[in-house]
């Protein structure tokens, strides 16, 4: 078929000798689609255009579409990557929309970075408990640097992969400042919160989170463990998947997260011990069931990502080194290890005092 539709715009697809010619009519109307493609075999037939031309320089729309297909193959077995992508260009369709990826500009993207620090969001909700929700919880507010950053990094990987295809030729965004991020948000969950929190938990999300503060695990990893990657003998948990090289890993299992594993796999024939009970694929989320297990426990709203914060610094209080807590984290560097690690006020006060007494019985032995 010599034309078809990718989104809302015709393409034209045919043979000439042993070439494949591949090209957007940018039309979205397919008799209109139908004289440019014909004119474009006239063209062709003349030699007024080349087979070996420059690809067409798509719409942004279009771009976007193309480069989401390709992540969806490329990254099928990372769903929440995808997921991740499909959500953070809605932003991005909406303010760059059909225009020319090639005349996207820095300016065009400082602009994009204004208009989206000036924007509102409300916070999510569940909506079987929307109506019980205090007036103060639909409050707008300014969005997070975070936010607009993951906004940027996506556009920088859209035009990264038009590099690669030889559409554009530099990327706008490497000329664009991220904004700054405040970290201070991450936070240790303290040993009667963890108490509380796992008590007002439903399942599977109590395992989860079990699994999360003995491990240190992420998220994503903690979902896709893998009945053959658990090694209950050796007693350690295999991580075959991560954007690094320092990211696969064995992590040993303690006494509570191996009972949690062992008790999981037993009582399921899917090969994922937080697998869906209805597709036995991995979870792809429990916002639902944490936002829950909070308001039933009446514990400091924190992240489940903070819960790997909580494994990083019981773990260097307890006298882990930072170099084996990167291995067991999965980083590549030092320095991002120590964005984890966060004593706690008693752990700093303990360690002054034992810093004081130590000097206090050199000074004694001296005299």
């Amino acid at each position: 078929m010599a034309l078809y539709k990718r989104g809302n715009v015709w393409w034209m697809s045919f043979q000439v000798g042993y070439r494949h010619i591949q090209k957007s009519t940018r039309c979205r109307n397919k008799v209109e689609a139908a004289i440019v493609e014909r004119a474009f075999r006239t063209q062709l037939a003349k030699g007024e255009v080349g087979i070996d031309e420059k690809p067409d320089v798509p719409p942004f729309s279009e771009a976007v579409e193309t480069f989401l297909i390709w992540a969806r193959i490329e990254h099928k077995a990372k769903p929440n990557t995808v997921r991740s992508y499909e959500s953070t260009s809605r932003a991005l369709l909406k303010f760059f929309g059909d225009k020319p990826i090639d005349l996207i500009k820095p300016v065009d993207i400082e602009r994009f970075k204004e208009s989206r620090s000036k924007q509102l969001t409300r916070p999510r909700i569940n909506k079987k408990v929307a109506h019980k929700a205090k007036p103060s919880a639909w409050k707008p507010t300014v969005l997070r640097p975070a936010t607009i950053n993951r906004e940027l990094a996506l556009l920088k990987i859209i035009f990264n992969f038009y590099i690669r295809r030889d559409v554009v030729v530099t990327n706008p965004v490497s000329r664009v400042k991220f904004f700054a991020e405040d970290n201070g948000q991450m936070r240790v969950v303290s040993i009667e919160e963890e108490r509380l929190y796992l008590a007002a938990a439903s399942q599977p999300l109590r395992d989860f989170a079990i699994v999360m503060i003995e491990t240190g695990m992420r998220p994503a990893e903690v979902s896709g463990i893998e009945r053959k990657n658990v090694n209950f003998e050796s007693g350690f948990v295999f991580v075959p998947f991560g954007k690094t090289k320092a990211a696969k890993r064995k992590i040993p299992l303690t006494v509570r997260a191996s009972e949690v594993l062992r008790n999981r796999l037993r009582e399921t024939e899917s090969d994922f011990p937080f697998g869906s009970d209805s597709t036995g694929k991995p979870l792809t989320t429990l916002k639902t069931a944490h936002a829950g297990a909070l308001r039933r426990s009446k514990v400091t709203p924190f992240r489940l990502y903070d819960l790997r914060h909580t494994f990083a610094t019981r773990f260097i209080e307890a006298g882990g080194d930072i170099v084996t807590l990167q291995a067991l984290l999965g980083h590549s560097n030092i320095q991002m290890v120590t964005r984890y690690a966060h004593p706690t006020d008693s752990h700093k006060f303990e360690a002054i005092r034992r810093m004081e007494a130590k000097r206090t019985a050199e000074n004694t032995l001296k005299q």
